[in-house]
């Protein structure tokens, strides 16, 4: 195993591949994101943010515009103590990137005491989250019962 792995290191140098080839894919930092987000863990979810980062907050209580660590921490604080843990589903994650950085957008639901329907669209530069939107998807009412 190991002379495998440093085979493959080997033929990454020869070509030229610098570590981002070895670095977790967008999506999956994007999934990791998410969860940590359904469980509260807010150190996790701040460890995936850029220096400078910003969220943007659309629809509900928290909505607006928060920028950098404190700003962004605040709202995780609020959101992960309001509602506490929560399940975590998402649907029709896609990923587009090239070698300034990556987005990944995603239908993300958050079920605890209410259900959460989030449209999210994150911004990758060097391995971390630069923007990130959150933007609120209203519930629809209960079809009728005619």
């Amino acid at each position: 195993m190991y002379k495998q792995l440093t085979g493959a290191l080997t033929l990454c140098a020869a070509l030229g591949f610098s570590h981002a080839v070895l670095a977790a894919q967008p999506s999956e930092d994007a999934t990791l994101h998410f969860q940590a987000i359904g469980k509260g863990d807010v150190a996790q979810v701040m460890a995936d943010y850029a220096d400078n980062a910003q969220l943007n907050w659309v629809g509900g209580p928290l909505d607006g515009t928060y920028r950098g660590a404190s700003d962004i921490r605040s709202v995780w604080d609020k959101f992960s103590k309001a509602q506490g843990p929560l399940k975590v589903s998402m649907d029709t994650l896609q990923e587009s990137a090239n070698p300034k950085g990556a987005t990944v957008t995603a239908n993300v639901q958050f079920t605890g005491t209410q259900l959460i329907n989030v449209r999210y669209v994150l911004t990758y530069r060097e391995d971390k989250i630069a923007n990130e939107t959150w933007q609120i998807v209203p519930v629809s009412p209960a079809p009728s019962a005619y």
